[in-house]
């Protein structure tokens, strides 16, 4: 009998899980590989909607809860989560070591699992490594992670040429595209008239999509940059759905001030979050999108939909031409909006393909994690010199 390859899988988030579910899909079918799910961080958390509900109606066997974080938004609170979920991933590998250890992108709960992944010589596979966002910690995370990282399955070229550039061997990195754009090609959005119906909106007006996180490396700006963005919707007067911030330092300042606008004004809605079927469908059909989300430069160019990235958090990620830059001054953000919504502009985005994949990614993955060898050669990284311009 062929002995299963245990593969941790570590999940903070339901935009995370969304990438990661096509991965965790492809493992269950492989004769070669058996699933363990970690969740963690906003997954568990009540105020983020207790999205650890939907990991489990996906019937994984193993899910297990690792739980890290405090109800809190300042740094002292952030530091302390990472120090709670490394604690909680420690006693969980001490229990059971995966042989291997999936984790996606830059949040600090994740690094709490790699720093505890360490000491046990489990090897880590990262996705979406050597991407920039020059407006949040996680860019420093992210880098971090890639250093700690045993394989690397990078977006685009670019990322995997950064790779190298920190010293990555070349075997070790591979481009396989954002696994979350494997989910597009499954779903069959919902209509107009479906989304309208389901949040409360008039199918006949405009409807904008909206996600805005703090920029944690300047917190303490983040009412100033909140208040400046909630005036340039209103004088749009577009119809907008809002979905809560990521639990990032001052997120909360945030969260209270969209709800207030949404409670103040007709046609501004608010989900904690829209579920992956409907957020889906709501990229499929609404008129744009508007904030600082990675969602926004990463899936919405599947859809040729529209965007507008304010301010700096993404800053430095690679975007297609659907994506608007703004500041994050009121003037400026209402301009860009009003670009996007102009029909000549969404003429210009047809047929443009998306610079983060096909939506096959999962596929190779899967391959890559059943083929590689677990031994010396991958444990012991070696760091690699590379000629630069002076």
């Amino acid at each position: 009998m062929i002995k299963q390859r245990t593969i941790g899988v570590v999940s903070c988030a339901r935009a995370d899980f969304g990438s990661l579910l096509p991965i965790l899909k492809q493992i269950r079918l492989s004769p070669l590989l058996e699933e363990h799910v970690y969740v963690t961080g906003m997954h568990l958390s009540p105020e983020f909607g207790m999205t650890v509900e939907a990991v489990n109606e996906q019937g994984f066997e193993r899910v297990e809860r690792v739980e890290r974080l405090l109800s809190s938004d300042t740094p002292t609170g952030i530091a302390k989560s990472v120090g709670l979920g490394t604690v909680g991933f420690a006693q969980s590998f001490s229990r059971f070591t995966p042989d291997m250890l999936v984790i996606l992108g830059d949040r600090f709960d994740v690094l709490a699992a790699a720093v505890a992944a360490l000491p046990f010589n489990v090897p880590i596979a990262h996705l979406h490594g050597g991407e920039v966002t020059e407006g949040a910690f996680d860019e420093a995370t992210r880098h971090a992670l890639t250093k700690m990282s045993h394989l690397h399955f990078t977006a685009t070229d670019t990322y995997a040429r950064r790779l190298k550039q920190m010293g990555e061997e070349d075997w070790r990195i591979v481009v396989f595209g954002a696994p979350g754009l494997d989910n597009l090609l499954e779903m069959k959005p919902k209509t107009k008239e479906e989304v309208a119906r389901r949040f409360g909106f008039d199918p006949t007006r405009r409807i904008l999509l909206v996600t805005f996180h703090p920029v944690t490396i300047e917190y303490q700006n983040t009412k100033d940059h909140i208040d400046e963005f909630l005036c340039a919707l209103e004088a749009c007067g577009e119809q907008t759905l809002f979905t809560y911030p990521n639990a990032d330092t001052a997120g909360r300042a945030i969260i209270e001030r969209i709800n207030r606008f949404c409670a103040e004004r007709d046609g501004a809605q608010v989900v904690v979050n829209a579920g992956q079927d409907w957020y889906v469908s709501l990229l499929s059909c609404v008129d744009g999108m508007v904030g600082n989300s990675s969602s926004g430069i990463i899936e919405a160019a599947s859809f040729a939909l529209p965007v507008v990235n304010a301010g700096i958090r993404q800053r430095g990620r690679l975007r297609g031409p659907n994506v608007v830059d703004s500041g994050h001054d009121r003037g400026g953000i209402e301009a860009a909006i009003r670009r996007i919504l102009a029909p000549e502009f969404k003429r210009r985005l047809k047929g443009q393909g998306n610079p983060y994949g096909d939506g096959n990614a999962s596929d190779r993955i899967i391959k890559r994690l059943e083929g590689v060898e677990i031994d010396r050669r991958l444990m012991v990284k070696k760091f690699v010199d590379r000629m630069i311009e002076a």
